[in-house]
């Protein structure tokens, strides 16, 4: 089959692996053709191409800038992208037959792109959805304009219309779309948890390198949060965490990422004098996947105004890296019932500094408990969250 993934970034197989890239790689490997669309903004300064990354063809479209502009710009970009993405594909494109065209949220606005080669080729269109716009951004108070809203609401409708197939987080996502869509035709959802590529090797605990010590945090409990430091992740309750052990010494956080947020996590830090947790930017992806493996916690957080149920992806990385899981989260999503059912890690509700506190001080406690939670992550994505079993769920619609 020819497979055409649909980006809003230009894949970097080889130097930044994640979920998308691992699930091309393994269509690859099953024998498809796999075809990439992706966004290369104007600032770049580069012309819409086409290159090869490990057997994976890259179409690289230029577009409006999209990233780190104002809000006018983004929005402008973001309506352009499936007219653009439909000129790129049939210049680009046009000697190709895709039997399958598939696309991860964000954005919402590729549905133009989706139903083009649906139409022209006869392909179908899966749906990978991970983001809920615009609501996500209306819960947290980035979109209150409601004609805005209603404007793009239409586009995510158009978006689930052109689906022959959605693949959802989890119940508690396919739920949500039903009970706000209810003209989907619920046998299109269908249960697709965020996966990971899992190697033998990866299995090996030796580490020949004490990352703790290399990065001057050697004999600590650490908690380390790895990602984008944003809006969503209402960071600023973490460190009410912080300043509510900062007595305890031996426990330090680390948090790992960049994001608009960051400034005010980083004046919070100074105006408090928290000595307890470390901000970096950046660290090599060898050192940051041993340093999380010899961490003691990974860290989920979501803001409590959510009213839809996220599953943070790097949830993944935790349960590859073995370790268990402190979440803080809304009440509205189901990534605590999954929690629970891995029986790797402890939750509580955002806001709730007591029972946070008291799981955290759980973990310190309880070390041989604390282990096998993340031992029961580990075998939980062996088991349930593998690539290869996120690529069966999609075949299966076309294997007999």
């Amino acid at each position: 089959m020819n497979i055409l993934f649909l980006m809003i970034i230009s894949p970097q197989i080889e130097a930044n692996p994640n979920l998308y890239t691992e699930l091309m790689e393994e269509f690859r490997d099953e024998g498809h053709e796999v075809y990439v669309a992706a966004i290369d903004e104007k600032k770049n300064g580069r012309q819409t191409r086409i290159s090869m990354e490990k057997g994976i063809r890259i179409l690289h479209i230029r577009t409006g800038n999209l990233f780190n502009v104002n809000p006018i710009e983004k929005g402008l970009t973001t309506l352009s992208l499936g007219g653009l993405f439909r000129k790129g594909l049939r210049e680009y494109y046009s000697q190709v037959k895709f039997d399958l065209v598939m696309m991860p949220t964000p954005p919402i606005t590729f549905a133009p792109a989706m139903d083009y080669i649906k139409k022209r080729d006869g392909a179908k269109a899966y749906l990978i959805l991970r983001d809920i716009f615009p609501q996500n951004a209306k819960d947290l108070n980035l979109m209150n304009n409601e004609l805005l809203f209603q404007f793009f609401r239409t586009k995510e409708k158009a978006m689930y219309k052109v689906s022959d197939f959605i693949g959802c987080m989890s119940q508690g996502n396919i739920d949500y779309v039903l009970r706000h869509n209810p003209e989907v035709d619920k046998s299109k959802l269908e249960l697709l948890p965020n996966w990971s590529k899992f190697s033998p090797e990866e299995d090996k605990t030796d580490l020949k390198i004490d990352y703790k010590a290399k990065y001057g945090i050697e004999g600590k409990f650490v908690c380390i949060f790895g990602g984008n430091i944003g809006w969503p992740q209402e960071l600023e309750f973490l460190l009410e965490l912080v300043m509510a052990v900062k007595e305890r010494k031996e426990i330090v956080f680390l948090i790992v990422g960049k994001g608009i947020m960051k400034p005010k996590i980083e004046k919070i830090i100074q105006t408090e004098n928290l000595t307890n947790v470390y901000l970096r930017d950046y660290l090599p992806k060898e050192d940051y996947d041993g340093l999380v493996a010899q961490c003691d916690v990974g860290l989920i957080n979501l803001d409590r105004r959510f009213t839809i149920p996220n599953i943070p992806s790097k949830t993944t990385g935790y349960f590859k890296a073995g370790i268990p899981i402190l979440a803080s989260i809304d009440a509205n999503t189901d990534y605590g019932k999954i929690l629970d059912e891995a029986k790797a890690g402890l939750w509580s509700v955002t806001g709730d500094l007591e029972t946070y506190k008291k799981n955290l001080l759980y973990f310190m406690e309880h070390p041989e408990e604390t282990k096998q939670m993340g031992r029961n992550g580990k075998n939980y994505l062996k088991e349930y969250l593998s690539v290869t079993k996120a690529y069966n769920t999609i075949m299966r619609h076309f294997n007999g």
